[in-house]
């Protein structure tokens, strides 16, 4: 498997934790929709997903199919280690 600098793994172990917050904020606020506290948090966790999302994506490329990540040119799906790989 293709080795990246420490800063991707860094920056996955980020993206991983906020994903981690973000399912738990949803479950509670399946059970809390008027937590106004915890809506703000859910807001602003995705807000930083976003980021990290694109920090990853701009230096190491696409991370979800779908439409939901651009690929680059030539076609990067098939460069290593996907997300599930780490």
């Amino acid at each position: 498997m293709k080795q990246l600098p420490q800063e991707f793994y860094a920056t996955m172990e980020q993206l991983q934790a906020v994903d981690f917050v973000l399912v738990e904020l949803t479950l509670y606020l399946d059970t809390h929709p008027d937590d106004y506290e915890a809506i703000n948090q859910f807001n602003q966790f995705a807000k930083e997903r976003k980021r990290l999302k694109k920090v990853i994506e701009s230096t190491y490329g696409p991370l979800q199919q779908y439409g939901n990540s651009y690929s680059g040119y030539p076609w990067n799906w098939n460069d290593g280690p996907w997300p599930w790989q780490l």
